[in-house]
């Protein structure tokens, strides 16, 4: 990690999410809100479909750097804010694109910025990871 430069891209995957995703995000988190599971409900309230949990977003989208950074107990810091919904059709799914730059370069720590979009929209915004230099 020493010779990192802002802007450097060190990771960047696609994940591809299914209805079972959510589903089977549902049993590991205890988060059973049928927003993210029935169409009808998400609909009732506004919203144009089911919906990924925003966790599961957030966790695919810094799991991104794990490789990369070998050893994620090295990470200090993880922020994002969210900005639109990761909508997954029932027979599609949906594709969650993540790219990590090096946005600052400290003596201590490397800020990782990462743009993580849907359908071309970015879903996470100032999603922002502070990793210990090794």
């Amino acid at each position: 990690m020493s010779e990192l430069t802002v802007g450097e891209v060190v990771a960047e995957r696609t994940v591809h999410l299914t209805r079972e995703s959510l589903v089977r995000y549902a049993g590991a988190s205890g988060d059973f809100n049928p927003i993210h599971y029935r169409d009808d409900v998400a609909q009732s309230v506004g919203l144009p479909g089911v919906l990924a949990h925003g966790m599961l977003t957030m966790g695919l989208a810094v799991g991104t750097i794990a490789e990369w950074l070998g050893d994620t107990g090295r990470i200090a810091e993880y922020g994002v804010r969210f900005t639109r919904p990761v909508v997954v059709d029932a027979e599609t799914g949906a594709d969650v694109s993540v790219v990590a730059k090096v946005g600052q370069v400290a003596d201590d720590t490397v800020r990782i910025d990462l743009t993580v979009t849907h359908a071309d929209t970015t879903v996470l915004g100032k999603a922002q990871v502070r990793v210990r230099r090794a």
